[in-house]
């Protein structure tokens, strides 16, 4: 491995009033209930790459753990970029229903799992519109941890199923995703709450998308990338990566943030399109989608994900109902099972090719974050034409 200089210390954040915290696993928000975030980690050069190690903590250089805590990791990371021609459009598919799991999630588990275990918590709360709980659960079942998942009651059975397999309560809640939400925040104030949507650590094991993709490229960074966005943590994630590749000299630029988001619950659109940095009216006239794991209406980090967008260049489209269900069927008919929710950044390659926000000879990467095994109800009615 290459000489490298110290790491910096590293604190929590809270990127709104730049008040600082000590880093403490332990702590999911700010004193003024604001999320927060890890500081920035120096960055890696490749010689900071554990090659032997096949998961991301191959990363964990540039993760907040410490040296000696054990990593709990189910082999999450390290998924393949597959090379597609979509709509006429040169892409690659990150295909992230490889990790364990079966969806990107496991990245953000896999470190923010290890940090609560690492300081001997032995039971956790997480709120879930069903991959997040899911993850989080399969990770605790790694660590010895209890789990008990809240989800909305109308969450996929196969979601609900996958997490009680590994052992964790699962607890439907009256209502939409929000609601769930909200129970959450009632029960955290007795219990350890780790939200795949507040916690940072959270984000830390998500980040590592933007490492893996520059590693899968020749340690280069690509000119888009394109994914879906519900409370935006892939969207924070290759931020928080491509930032620290690009301050440590890693990368030229960043690359643009091509976000999509179904028109039918799309408040991070709404609000970048009309250039606010907090959710708009039209909040409240949002519909039930088939992308299920972004039906969010209030972002926790909606500030912080618009700001993304913007300092990358990028922009966001809201994609229609039968756009997205086209998607599905368009990628089963290659060969990727890709559940709706993933599925709506695939459609979108085609509005922002349109748009001329991707350009021909470009890299772009598509994120596709989850398998349609996770949503067999929703895709059992677009395969059969029902939507």
């Amino acid at each position: 491995m290459d000489e490298s200089p110290p790491r910096e210390p590293r604190d929590l954040y809270d990127p709104r009033s730049e008040r600082r915290y000590p880093l403490d696993p332990l702590r999911w928000r700010g004193d003024d209930g604001t999320p927060l975030l890890v500081s920035p980690a120096q960055g890696l050069a490749p010689g900071d790459i554990e090659p032997g190690d096949r998961s991301l903590w191959r990363y964990r250089a540039a993760l907040p753990v410490p040296p000696a805590a054990p990593g709990i990791s189910l082999g999450e990371g390290c998924t393949p970029l597959l090379r597609r021609t979509w709509g006429g459009v040169e892409v690659g598919f990150k295909l992230e229903w490889f990790n364990p799991s079966g969806s990107f999630k496991d990245r953000g588990s896999s470190v923010m799992i290890s940090a609560l275990a690492a300081q001997g918590v032995g039971q956790v709360l997480e709120d879930s519109s069903g991959n997040g709980g899911s993850s989080v659960a399969a990770y605790c079942a790694a660590a010895g941890i209890g789990a008990t998942i809240l989800v909305p009651e109308h969450t996929s059975p196969a979601k609900t199923l996958q997490a009680t397999a590994y052992g964790a309560r699962v607890t439907p809640v009256p209502g939409d995703r929000d609601a769930t939400a909200a129970e959450a925040l009632r029960q955290a104030e007795h219990t350890v709450y780790a939200s795949h949507n507040w916690h940072p650590y959270f984000l830390e094991g998500t980040k590592t998308l933007a490492y893996e993709i520059w590693e899968d490229l020749g340690f280069r960074a690509p000119e888009a990338v394109v994914t879906v966005a519900g409370a935006g943590s892939t969207v924070l994630g290759c931020d928080l990566g491509f930032t620290e590749l690009l301050a440590a000299g890693q990368i030229a630029a960043l690359p643009r943030l091509l976000v999509a988001q179904p028109a039918n619950c799309a408040p991070l659109h709404a609000a970048f399109h009309t250039g606010a940095d907090s959710p708009v009216a039209a909040a409240g006239t949002w519909k039930p989608t088939l992308a299920e794991g972004t039906a969010i209406k209030e972002p926790v980090r909606l500030p912080e994900v618009l700001a993304a967008v913007r300092r990358s260049g990028g922009t966001m489209a809201a994609i229609p109902e039968e756009d997205i269900a086209t998607a599905v069927r368009r990628l089963a008919a290659t060969g990727l099972y890709a559940e709706p929710t993933s599925a709506t950044a695939a459609a979108a390659v085609d509005v922002f090719a349109t748009r001329g926000d991707l350009r021909p000879g470009e890299t772009a990467v598509v994120i596709l974050t989850g398998s349609a095994l996770k949503a067999p109800t929703a895709t059992a009615k677009i395969v059969k034409g029902v939507v």
